[in-house]
C-alpha cells in the first residue's frame, strides 16, 4: 500500500521560510515525478512545483519561481519543498503526488495523494 506521509507545515510570517518533506513509502518509484500542490480555502487545487525523477529537471508554478525549491533524495524516496520569502497568499494545504505524469503541472497525471499539511502565513 503506497503511503505519502507530508510534513513541515505550519505558521510563518511573511518572508519568513518553511521546509515541507514528503516521505513516499509502499513500493518503488522509479522514473515517478513528485510535485507539490496546494489548496488555499474556497479555490481549486492549484501546481506548485515538480521535479523528475533523476531531479535533473523542475517546473514551477509562475508565483513562486525564486522563492521555492524542489529537491529529492530518491534514496530515501523523499521530496522537499523549501519555501523563502513567504506570502500570505502561500496560505493553503499543500499536497504531495507522486505519478508518472507527462505534464508536470496537471493533477490527473499523479496517482498518489499525500493528506496534505497546512500552511498559514500571516502578514
Amino acid at each position: 500500500q503506497v503511503q505519502l506521509v507530508e510534513s513541515g507545515g505550519g505558521l510563518a510570517q511573511a518572508g519568513g521560510s518553511l521546509r515541507l518533506s514528503c516521505s513516499a513509502s509502499g513500493r518503488t518509484f522509479t522514473a515517478y515525478r513528485m510535485a507539490w500542490f496546494r489548496q488555499a480555502p474556497g479555490k481549486e487545487r492549484e501546481f506548485v512545483a515538480a521535479i523528475t525523477w533523476t531531479g535533473g529537471s523542475t517546473d514551477y508554478t509562475e508565483a513562486v519561481k525564486g522563492r521555492f525549491t524542489i529537491s529529492r533524495d530518491n534514496a530515501k524516496s523523499t521530496v522537499y519543498l523549501q519555501m523563502n520569502s513567504l506570502k500570505p497568499d502561500d496560505t493553503a494545504v499543500y499536497y504531495c503526488a507522486v505519478g508518472r505524469a507527462v505534464l508536470p503541472n496537471i493533477a490527473a497525471g499523479y496517482g498518489y495523494w499525500g493528506q496534505g499539511t497546512q500552511v498559514t502565513v500571516s502578514s
